[in-house]
């Protein structure tokens, strides 16, 4: 363990004491939003990033080691163990080397090497295989047995060879030679399935495709190997054969004479037949993990910036699941959320139902005094806001709300719970109106992958995309915290040390006892522990408490603290909270302890100057550019706001209202060159861009963002021509699924953004 610590510290480029601190926390059962948030005198502050990334090394370490000792415990079982054997094994570092060192004693099936040794013909395959002079013929010919079933001189040599390409392909230095070429300099190549061209048009990019392996980015690697999994394309992974052959010549052929001849003949034998596949099998697993990783840190990425998007606040809300023939389902939600009143319209169904819906919804508009209408963005969304916004009606804020996964919402168990009574159609009408007052508290109500920013999220490792989405949504929740007496199970089950089970407790215990008046009164909840506790009251937030430091990220724990420095200053906490000179006056150098240092103490000082305070951006409005509402309505060279929705290694997908997302590519974001779009935009934010290409037909939009001038800090202005009065817009994406010659590439969002 100690040279675990070593290690991280050195990967990490922080002191060892910071590793072993950090990794006690973590086997002690604290969370990584409670380590970077409350253990900072331990830590050396280390951040999210850093305490997410030393708990995932850790355990790549401990499963090492856990697979070094069950290898170890193997050989010593087989006799094979020696002193040597042992040592290459303790100094291995990664798994892979791990293997490749058990390869040759790994208990397998039969191969024809191992029924050559069963025929006696091992002797025959070391005399050849140490490529001295002699007569092979005759050497050869001694092996030859009815009984052992070797009848002749070439199926004698024949299995002496078997027995030398499964050696050669099975030694460890050769292996990770062999390897480092398919990684260096090896090649994907993909080609049509004939017959398969017409079924795999969206294909048609990998028809005839070859790239370098190294270079290949991952959103190519994953749409060939779908294309491969729906049959469409054939894909190999190709080595320069020549090369590797030559290589294990080096490596293997001592000697100029017949039996050096028979090792060449195995050699190429064991490369072609054993050594090439296995490599293949082995790049391409690799590059996949590679992949997936990148993937999965754009889908993160993109996800935390959509859960962390500007609420609009506690407003009376309408909300509107538009559509066509089946009308429009209308609810009206009080300030905290809750089902007043639905019913449906058909403004798009003649002039007739119009007018009834036009009196249905100024009807619903006077009767709750509604603040603001969230629309849902699909089928009919930009008509229905249309029909909306000629309503006027004074003082409201018109959104457009991005509905993907409202529909998955609508027939969860978790919706059913919500709203037994109601029909589908009425729950995603809720969840479009929610989205809009707190688009974090209602998307955690529903798996990340159905919140419409992924892509290839079916191809990746599922257990790592969950894994990294859990951390992103947990990370999201505890950055905001979570107002305690009003909260759902749903986002409960995220802040840091409860769970689902231990949300539903305190629910339970709400509805029972009624609003919790102190964070103290948590201990009350049946199952919730000293444990959970110290881990989850800080990001757990209670308003109009009875002490006010309830409302804020200040634990429990440093309660008496503040009360001390209030004691010191003659105030009282709410005076600390009021007044910034009376703050500015304390002298932290005084309170600096064992366990509390200046980085607790700071942030105490920031909490009491915004106590609770939504670490969110302030709800922005926006509007679509009035008459342009289909892709048949564009032309180019015409300038739109829009509204990021996706980001990729190759540029961004930006939502201009027109039901179809149109792509700036990486070349067309800025003036200068930049080699990640994260560098100057982020899912959810507004810009500006100009029609390019317009292929209506394969529904494709081409955007720029450049401008005449380049911009002195590189970053587009929000738009603020083209706006009608009212109009506003709450946006996450609404994308599908992208054709794989444009789908996401993912080399982007480094872990450290992810938590920022």
């Amino acid at each position: 363990m100690t040279t675990h610590y070593k290690k991280l510290a050195a990967e990490f480029s922080i002191a060892e004491k910071q590793v072993i601190a950090t990794v006690n926390l973590l086997d002690e059962g604290a969370t990584v939003p409670f380590i970077s948030r409350y253990r900072k005198e331990l830590t050396g502050s280390l951040d999210e990033v850093q305490v997410a990334g030393i708990r995932d090394r850790i355990q790549q370490l401990r499963e090492l080691d856990k697979r070094r000792e069950a290898i170890l415990n193997s050989l010593t079982e087989m006799g094979k163990l020696t002193p040597e054997l042992e040592a290459q094994i303790k100094a291995a570092e990664t798994m892979v080397l791990l293997e490749d060192i058990y390869l040759p004693y790994r208990p397998k099936r039969k191969t024809r090497a191992s029924i050559a040794r069963e025929k006696g013909l091992q002797p025959l395959a070391d005399l050849l295989f140490a490529q001295n002079k002699f007569d092979i013929e005759a050497e050869a010919e001694k092996y030859i047995s009815e009984e052992k079933g070797v009848a002749t001189i070439e199926e004698a040599l024949g299995g002496a060879r078997d027995i030398i390409a499964e050696h050669i392909s099975e030694d460890a230095a050769v292996r990770t030679k062999i390897r480092e070429l398919f990684m260096e300099k090896g090649s994907y190549k993909s080609r049509v399935i004939p017959g398969k061209e017409t079924e795999g048009i969206k294909y048609k990019d990998y028809f005839e495709w070859e790239e370098p392996v190294k270079s290949a980015p991952s959103h190519r690697i994953l749409a060939m190997r779908r294309g491969e999994k729906e049959e469409i394309l054939y894909l190999d992974v190709l080595p320069p054969e020549d090369e590797a052959i030559d290589q294990l010549e080096k490596a293997f052929i001592t000697g100029n004479n017949a039996a050096a001849d028979q090792v060449k003949q195995a050699l190429t034998d064991g490369y072609k037949r054993l050594l090439r596949p296995s490599m293949e099998t082995e790049v391409r697993l690799l590059t996949k993990k590679k992949a997936d990783e990148e993937a999965i840190r754009v889908f993160a990425e993109n996800a935390r910036q959509l859960l962390l998007a500007a609420p609009l606040g506690q407003k009376r809300t309408m909300a509107v699941d538009p559509g066509f023939r089946t009308g429009c389902k209308v609810v009206c939600l009080d300030e905290q959320g809750k089902l007043l009143e639905y019913t449906a319209v058909f403004p798009h169904t003649g002039a007739g139902q119009a007018k009834e819906a036009e009196k249905t919804i100024q009807h619903l508009f006077e009767k709750y005094s509604i603040q603001a209408i969230a629309i849902g963005n699909g089928t009919a969304g930009r008509e229905t806001e249309l029909f909306i916004r000629k309503l006027n009606l004074p003082g409201v804020d018109v959104v457009m709300v991005n509905e993907s996964g409202a529909s998955i919402y609508s027939a969860s168990e978790v919706a059913r719970e919500e709203f037994p009574d109601k029909d589908v159609t009425v729950r995603g009408a809720v969840s479009i109106g929610r989205r809009l007052m707190d688009p974090l508290a209602e998307l955690v109500k529903i798996d990340p992958k159905s919140i419409g920013v992924g892509q290839y999220q079916h191809d990746v490792d599922q257990n790592k995309l969950q894994a990294s989405l859990d951390d992103t949504v947990i990370s999201a929740v505890n950055a905001v915290g979570v107002e305690l007496n009003t909260a759902s199970k749903q986002i409960l089950a995220y802040v840091s040390g409860l769970g689902p089970q231990l949300a539903q407790k305190i629910v339970e215990y709400r509805d029972e006892n009624g609003a919790f008046k102190h964070r103290d009164q948590l201990k009350k909840v049946p199952r919730l522990g000293d444990k959970a506790f110290e881990q989850a009251a800080g990001f757990l937030r209670i308003h109009n408490a009875e002490n006010p430091l309830d409302a804020s990220a200040v634990h429990p724990e440093r309660y008496p603290l503040v009360a001390q420095i209030a004691k010191d200053k003659g105030c009282t906490v709410n005076d600390l909270m009021r007044d910034d000179k009376l703050r500015q006056s304390i002298p932290l150098q005084k309170y600096i302890t064992d366990t509390v240092g200046l980085p607790t103490l700071n942030d105490i000082m920031a909490e009491l100057a915004k106590p609770g305070r939504d670490p969110r951006e302030k709800f922005e409005a926006f509007s679509f550019t009035e008459g342009i509402n289909s892709i048949t309505d564009l032309k180019a060279g015409m300038k739109l706001p829009g509204i990021v929705t996706n980001i990729t290694a190759f540029g961004a997908f930006v939502d201009i209202g027109v039901h179809q997302d149109g792509l700036v590519h990486l070349s067309q974001i800025t003036n200068r060159f930049i080699k990640d779009p994260n560098e100057v935009l982020k899912v959810h934010q507004q810009v500006e861009v100009t029609v390019t290409e317009v292929d209506a037909a394969r529904k494709r939009i081409s955007l720029s963002m450049k401008t005449d001038e380049p911009k002195k800090d590189n970053r587009p202005a929000n738009p603020k021509g083209n706006q009608p009065a009212k109009p506003a817009y709450n946006h996450q994406p609404k994308r599908k699924e992208a054709e794989p010659e444009t789908d996401m590439a993912v080399k982007l969002a480094a872990l450290k953004k992810m938590f920022k």
